[in-house]
């Protein structure tokens, strides 16, 4: 009987950084899962509607070159923003990120550091494998002065159990935002915008047009990241020891010195 051996590739494929469509090769680890189907659904979809007529507005006013969106469900489409030049759309299957480029969720995002000028993560980190990690990757790749903008489900609200039950045992992690808060303002960053929004309840039907609402479903956090700011060095004054000699002090001048020995 013939022995067949797989041979792979001794040397592994590398990522540049801001090349958005190299694609890694299926050995990093990556394991379909299949999409986030909850998040296309008619509730959830209500509920991303009404978090995008609040971001929307306040996200006009980014401008740059690059933006990321990193979301849960596999069709997220960015939004118009026309003072942005391009997008990097990205979302979470199982332990993959997948969209424009593929990579583990188990390592660093394949971007530089302050690469991006705007990072959406729309419910992300509740279907992340690992939501603290996530976090911090979006922090370092974030631009001074560039924005961050959070959406998710409250986990006090009348969502979080029907979600768990839509999710049939798949691992949710429900970001509380007061926590995200504090989180952000550690890690260096201003806090400009956080509200609930959204219908209480999944199936609630409303005739009320404002999507603010202190019993929402959802949630939205903005946040800045502060600009490194160059100090000027202060000189500090030292004192140095002079000894004594015989010799003048050079703004003496000689004449008076004379005079006072002639005087004596």
């Amino acid at each position: 009987m013939r022995q067949f051996r797989v041979v792979r590739d001794p040397t592994p494929p590398t990522v540049k950084p801001l090349n958005w469509r190299q694609v890694k090769r299926p050995w990093v680890g990556c394991m379909h899962l299949g999409d986030n189907d909850i998040y296309v659904s008619a509730p959830l979809r209500r509920l991303l509607d009404a978090q995008m007529r609040v971001l929307t507005p306040e996200l006009q006013r980014c401008f740059g070159t690059h933006a990321l969106l990193l979301g849960a469900a596999k069709d997220d489409i960015p939004p118009a923003l026309p003072m942005l030049g391009s997008w990097v759309r990205l979302f979470l299957d199982g332990n993959c990120y997948r969209g424009d480029l593929l990579a583990a969720t188990g390592e660093s995002l394949p971007f530089s550091d302050d690469a991006f000028d705007l990072v959406l993560l729309r419910h992300a980190l509740e279907v992340s494998p690992a939501a603290s990690a996530l976090l911090a990757q979006a922090i370092r790749v974030l631009a001074p002065g560039g924005l961050l903008a959070l959406t998710g489900v409250h986990p006090l609200s009348g969502w979080s159990p029907w979600l768990r039950w839509q999710a049939k045992g798949r691992p949710l992690r429900l970001q509380l935002p007061l926590r995200l808060h504090q989180v952000l303002r550690q890690e260096g960053l201003e806090v400009e915008l956080a509200q609930r929004v959204g219908r209480s309840w999944p199936g609630l039907r409303s005739r009320d047009k404002k999507v603010v609402n202190v019993f929402g479903g959802g949630y939205v956090l903005i946040a800045r990241k502060r600009r490194r700011v160059a100090l000027p060095r202060r000189n500090v004054p030292a004192t140095v020891a002079v000894p004594a000699g015989g010799r003048l002090s050079p703004g003496t001048r000689r004449s008076s010195a004379l005079q006072t020995t002639r005087d004596t």
